[in-house]
C-alpha cells in the first residue's frame, strides 16, 4: 500500500502549519522548506481548504494556517479526503470489477480487512501527535525562527 503524493504533501503541510501556529505561512515558504513543487502544493492547499483543514488568507500578508487545533485533525480523516480510493486490486473497485473469480475469491475480504486495519491505526493519531514533543522536527520546520 502506498499513499498518493497529495496525501503525502497534505500531511507534511499540516505538520508544518502545526509547528508554526503563531504566523501565516506561504505556499512558497513551505514548498521551499520541503523542496517540493509549489504548483502541486497549491493544489493540495486548495483541497485542504475546501475540506476545512486549513484556512487560506489571500493578499499581500496572506498565507495558510490550521483551521482547527492540531489535536483535532485526525490523520485518517486527512488520508480519506486526499486519497482517491483504497482499491488495492480490481475486485475492490466499485463498478470496475470484471474479475472472473470474484464470487468465490477470499482475497477481497482479506485485502478489505487489511485496509480497515491500516485506516484504524491512522484514526488513532492526530497532527498534534506528529509534532508534539518533537524538538528535532520543530527545529527543521520552524519557519518563524528563520
Amino acid at each position: 500500500m502506498r499513499l498518493n503524493l497529495q496525501s503525502d504533501y497534505a500531511l507534511r503541510l499540516l505538520m508544518q502549519l502545526a509547528v508554526n501556529t503563531d504566523s501565516l505561512l506561504t505556499i512558497a515558504e513551505i514548498a521551499e522548506c520541503y523542496g517540493i513543487s509549489r504548483n502541486h502544493l497549491m493544489k493540495v492547499a486548495n483541497a485542504l481548504g475546501r475540506e476545512g483543514f486549513i484556512v487560506t488568507v489571500r493578499g499581500r500578508s496572506g498565507g495558510l494556517r490550521l483551521a482547527h487545533d492540531a489535536s483535532s485533525i485526525i490523520i485518517g480523516s486527512v488520508v480519506r479526503k486526499t486519497e482517491g480510493d483504497f482499491a488495492l486490486v480490481e475486485c475492490l473497485q466499485e463498478g470496475k470489477n470484471n474479475c472472473l473469480i470474484t464470487p468465490v475469491c477470499r482475497l477481497k475480504g482479506v485485502l478489505g480487512e487489511a485496509t480497515e486495519a491500516f485506516m484504524a491505526v491512522l484514526d488513532k493519531y492526530t497532527i498534534a501527535d506528529l509534532v508534539a514533543d518533537n524538538s528535532a522536527l520543530r527545529n527543521l520546520l520552524n519557519l518563524e525562527a528563520a
